[in-house]
């Protein structure tokens, strides 16, 4: 125990892993009527029904979500193991959130997802999954506190930024860089307020930022700030202490009575 009475940081205990490889996670493709869907114009029938159905999507994440509290959100990739560093990284992200009072969201699958939950959850916080419904390796990570399974991402990419007082992003692929500019977009543009967007592991990411810098700045199709508003750290004390101070401070997020549920709106 640590002078303020709560456990030292120390990496997680290892479990056995699952059977299943997850090297194809959403490798193979959708059902087809999500392809029918987002290749070319259908039947109006068609359409309204595929309307009302995102529709239900969208209402069944704000009933389930509505109540988590204060949520940072870490996107990361579902390929790596336990016993890679970025892994490591991503369990002491979430157990040092979960011990400032965050809840941690993700998007429920393995690798970097599985840890941040997994730290949130050992170290006694809440931990919650915006799981997508995949054919392959589909099943949320089992250090899930709550988790809501959605068949569209962008349905799922909402709920991942619309509770979530911060983003933090570890190595990734398509999916990570996908979630990180959507996020920098929202920001840029106002559609969200000016929450930290934090990118961790320097040397991961500084390609990426030297091409912001080298082009996109140098070419004026953004500006200076834009890159200002994203921290790089290696540190999870680091980016877990300026969120703290960020959510608390600028955005007056305080850790009142949770909302109180309604019986007559099934909650």
């Amino acid at each position: 125990m640590d002078q303020a009475g709560e456990p030292d940081l120390v990496s997680p205990k290892p479990v056995e892993e699952p059977a299943k490889s997850r090297t194809h996670w959403g490798k193979t493709p959708p059902p087809t009527e999500e392809v029918l869907f987002l290749r070319v114009p259908q039947p109006r029938g068609f359409e309204v029904m595929r309307a009302l159905r995102i529709l239900m999507e969208i209402l069944h994440g704000f009933r389930a979500l509505h109540f988590v509290g204060p949520c940072v959100t870490v996107f990361g990739s579902a390929r790596f193991l336990e016993d890679q560093p970025y892994y490591q990284l991503a369990w002491e992200v979430g157990a040092r959130l979960a011990r400032s009072g965050f809840t941690v969201m993700t998007g429920g699958g393995p690798g970097i997802m599985e840890a941040a939950n997994r730290g949130a959850k050992e170290a006694g916080g809440y931990s919650v999954g915006c799981n997508i419904e995949l054919p392959k390796e589909q099943q949320p990570n089992r250090y899930l506190d709550r988790w809501v399974t959605f068949r569209h991402f962008y349905v799922r990419k909402l709920m991942l930024v619309k509770y979530s007082y911060a983003f933090i992003a570890l190595p990734g692929g398509f999916g990570t860089l996908d979630e990180i500019f959507e996020t920098a977009t929202l920001i840029q543009t106002g559609k969200i307020r000016q929450f930290p967007l934090v990118l961790m592991g320097r040397e991961y990411w500084r390609p990426l930022l030297d091409f912001m810098r080298e082009r996109l700045l140098a070419q004026k199709t953004i500006d200076a700030i834009d890159i200002e508003h994203i921290q790089v750290t290696d540190s999870a004390e680091e980016a877990v202490g300026s969120i703290t101070d960020i959510a608390m401070h600028q955005f007056g997020l305080t850790y009142g009575p949770k909302l109180r549920r309604h019986w007559f709106l099934g909650e």
